[in-house]
């Protein structure tokens, strides 16, 4: 529970994990660098720390990463944050 609350901590991290949710399935990492203004390296950052939290998978085709949400672990982080 303290990884996913540090990840989501910072703003950007957030809005990246509502991006991925709204897509549904998996997100084109291409896509979500085309709506955050900040750098790839920046961006491969923010991802990395999602996925040690463990609130997304990435999917890697050749050069390509798809990007998803897991639903059961962000189930799960919210049911303990309703027992608070």
């Amino acid at each position: 529970m303290t990884l996913i609350s540090r990840a989501l901590g910072d703003p950007r991290r957030f809005e990246i994990l509502r991006q991925i949710s709204a897509c549904g399935t998996t997100l084109p990492c291409c896509d979500l660098r085309g709506c955050m203004p900040i750098t790839a390296a920046t961006l491969s950052h923010h991802i990395k720390e999602l996925e040690t939290a463990g609130l997304i998978t990435i999917e890697r085709e050749g050069k390509f990463a798809h990007l998803s949400l897991c639903r059961d672990v962000w189930q799960a982080y919210l049911d303990q944050l309703a027992t608070i």
